[in-house]
């Protein structure tokens, strides 16, 4: 057998137990043995239950004595663990009918988490790792026990931790000595260890330093994989040509600079030469402009589209929702037109005959710029001369959607933006086939909002002063992380709030509810009538996160603020403040929160700098929930962390763009690692931001 046998024929497996384990991705002996486990338990790392000392985070192991349900002020779960020196008590406040069946006495738990005192020691809202009696025997005689991920399915094929660990052990005895495909200079180099033993180590470690160096050596692999990739789909990209030729900015562009009722910043104005240089170009620009939330963006954005109407060509401009395209087109139709530039809006919720109408205007070239969403990808748009592709918040569509809206053009300029600046590892990652743009300065007036986080205890306080701002015209903002009450979920909803706050609350004042599921042109009525005061407080689900200009509102309350990303929560944040007055923010948290939340509210109340807050959001979420990378068709990151491996990135980097340099000369060790990527990696397509 060799690492591509199929794992139903290893000892114990069979045609059945492969077929779960297909599920989490294991089909041959090779996914085996990188199915890593998830985190390790050591002996000496153990706390008896008897020192634990209040305020500590600690991990303990003990059995289940008892367990049950209290009753009092809040409802919870209570389950009794103990060890050999004592006993603490576990609370779990959510979810606690579904974590009643889990519990069974006799069951052996590893326990982590900060111990608080309530009357007796206990541990609120534990990580709880169940334990099989083959391990509790294993931790006893101080060995590092791994731990793998686990399912459903699994466990009810019997495929426990113990099974996991038979199957690796068989593996490593049958496969024998594993050959590494990295030559010796780059092994010297790079300081890590062997494939065959970081492969032998990462699943039986005598120390924990071992797990860790061989886990580095496994994600540098995927990292070498990834650079590979991206420098060869940006040198692929940079050997195509447009058909499309600029001159140099004339009237047109001029006249719109001068029509803008403010100058440019620092940033906005670098930021505009680097994309009109990308444009006169004779290689199609894939450019990323990023800054933080009211940066200045768009402007940038527009002043491109302008200078591509002036040299006959199209642009379409796509935003992630409809609520943002319909912004972009009112509040620049008028500044266009005036420049003698039509533009149309191409949205899911227009009429047959508007849509018929939108349609002829791109395809005639009457329309220069379209503002929409996903329909602007609709086989029926047809443009005369697409020759610019400006894509709004990229991360929120998917690679398929980009590359069908830049196919409707011959090899069309591609200027992608968020809002959620990328830090510096996803940028060589994520990002690594673009040139990018920061727009890091703001433009001249506007505060940094102030934040604060409150206890949702304290929610008379907090509509006691909301009442006060009020009265001084102010107008808020309350969002919620739910359209509706969930069974699953104990938190406040967006509908049942409005009516409770429009009925009980804030009587006296105009109430209105936007959210997702609504139509478009209920949306639409409820951000106009906010935005021209007609109303005074508008609750909102996380659909106005992205983009929504109120200059005239300056208050947002975040309920449930422990259950948002932190990226998130700062885009929230944005929408407050951007009219020159002070923005204030009230994150309203619902206790316990995790340890995580704790430090996420800690970070947003500290910083109000997006590219801090990306870094840290980055930090403690990891890649994957940073942005959903699937969404980008990158290969799928298993094992290396970005947060954490920025050395390996740019070490794998640097080995590859050397590599692929044209001017470099290759030596053998170069050849064989080329050639090793280039045939392992031959069936995969380039790496592509765009589709």
């Amino acid at each position: 057998m060799n690492l591509n046998s199929e794992v139903q024929y290893l000892k114990g497996v069979g045609p059945r137990r492969a077929a779960i384990l297909a599920g989490v991705g294991i089909k041959c002996l090779r996914d085996l043995l990188y199915f890593l486990p998830r985190r390790y338990i050591d002996r000496s790392m153990i706390v008896p239950i008897d020192s634990l000392k209040a305020n500590m985070t600690a991990t303990v192991i003990g059995k289940v004595m008892g367990s049950g349900i209290l009753m009092g002020r809040r409802k919870r779960l209570e389950v009794v663990l103990g060890d050999d020196s004592g006993y603490i008590s576990l609370i779990w406040f959510a979810g606690y009918k579904y974590l009643e069946k889990m519990f069974k006495k006799g069951d052996v738990l590893s326990v982590t988490g900060q111990v608080t005192y309530f009357q007796q020691r206990q541990i609120v809202h534990p990580e709880v790792e169940r334990i099989e009696d083959e391990a509790a025997e294993l931790i006893h005689t101080g060995r590092i026990v791994p731990v793998y991920p686990s399912t459903a399915a699994l466990k009810k094929a019997g495929i426990t931790g113990r099974a996991m660990r038979q199957m690796v052990s068989r593996t490593l005895e049958m496969i024998g000595d594993i050959s590494d495909y990295l030559p010796e200079k780059y092994h010297q180099s790079s300081g890590l260890p062997r494939l065959g033993d970081s492969l032998r180590l990462v699943h039986y470690p005598e120390k924990m330093e071992d797990a860790e160096n061989s886990r580095r050596r496994l994600a540098y692999d995927e990292l070498l994989d990834l650079q590979y990739l991206i420098l060869k789909s940006r040198k692929e990209k940079n050997q195509v040509s447009k058909s499309h030729n600029y001159d140099e900015p004339r009237k047109m562009v001029k006249g719109f600079y001068r029509a803008l009722p403010f100058k440019l910043t620092s940033d906005q104005s670098k930021s505009t030469e680097r994309i009109f240089a990308d444009l006169r170009s004779d290689r199609p620009m894939h450019r990323l402009l990023q800054g933080d939330v009211g940066c200045g963006k768009t402007v940038v954005a527009l002043l491109a589209s302008v200078y591509a109407a002036e040299n006959d060509l199209q642009t379409a401009f796509m935003a992630p929702t409809e609520l943002l395209a319909e912004q972009h087109y009112q509040n620049w139709r008028k500044p266009l037109e005036d420049i003698g530039l039509n533009c149309s809006l191409m949205i899911g919720a227009m009429t047959a005959a508007e849509r018929r109408e939108a349609n002829e205007a791109v395809a005639s070239g009457q329309s220069r710029i379209v503002f929409g969403t996903h329909a602007v990808i609709s086989e029926s748009v047809q443009f005369q001369n697409l020759g610019l592709v400006i894509i709004d918040e990229q991360h929120r569509f998917g690679v398929m959607q980009r590359g069908k809206l830049i196919g409707k053009g011959q090899h069309p300029d591609t200027l992608v933006m968020t809002a959620t600046p990328i830090p510096r590892t996803l940028a060589l990652t994520l990002y690594g086939d673009l040139d990018i743009s920061s727009i890091k300065t703001m433009p001249p007036g506007r505060k940094p909002t102030k934040t604060v986080w409150r206890s949702a205890s304290t929610r008379p306080e907090i509509y006691k002063y909301l009442r006060t701002r009020l009265a001084e015209q102010e107008q808020i903002f309350f969002i919620y992380p739910l359209v509706e009450k969930s069974e699953k979920l104990d938190l406040q909803a967006a509908e049942d709030e409005y009516k409770r706050l429009k009925s009980e609350i804030f009587t006296e004042y105009r109430v209105g509810l936007v959210h997702g599921r609504m139509k478009s042109a209920q949306r639409e009525k409820a951000i106009t009538a906010f935005r021209n005061k007609r109303l005074d407080i508008l609750v909102s689900t996380t659909v106005i996160e992205v983009g929504i200009d109120i200059p005239s509102a300056n208050i947002m309350v975040i309920e449930h603020a422990e259950r948002f990303g932190l990226s998130q929560l700062h885009q929230l944040r944005g929408r407050v403040g951007r009219g020159g007055q002070q923005g204030t923010a009230i994150a309203v948290a619902t206790s316990p929160i995790s340890d995580l939340a704790r430090r996420r509210l800690e970070m947003f109340v500290s910083s109000t700098d997006g590219f801090e807050i990306a870094e840290a959001d980055l930090e403690l979420r990891g890649p994957g929930e940073f942005f959903g990378t699937r969404q980008h068709g990158l290969p799928e990151l298993t094992i290396a962390n970005l947060a954490r491996d920025t050395e390996l990135l740019t070490m794998a980097r640097d080995i590859i763009i050397k590599l692929l340099a044209v001017d470099h000369v290759l030596d053998a060790d170069d050849r064989i690692l080329l050639e090793y990527l280039q045939k392992k990696l031959a069936g995969r397509k380039s790496l592509t931001r765009f589709g």
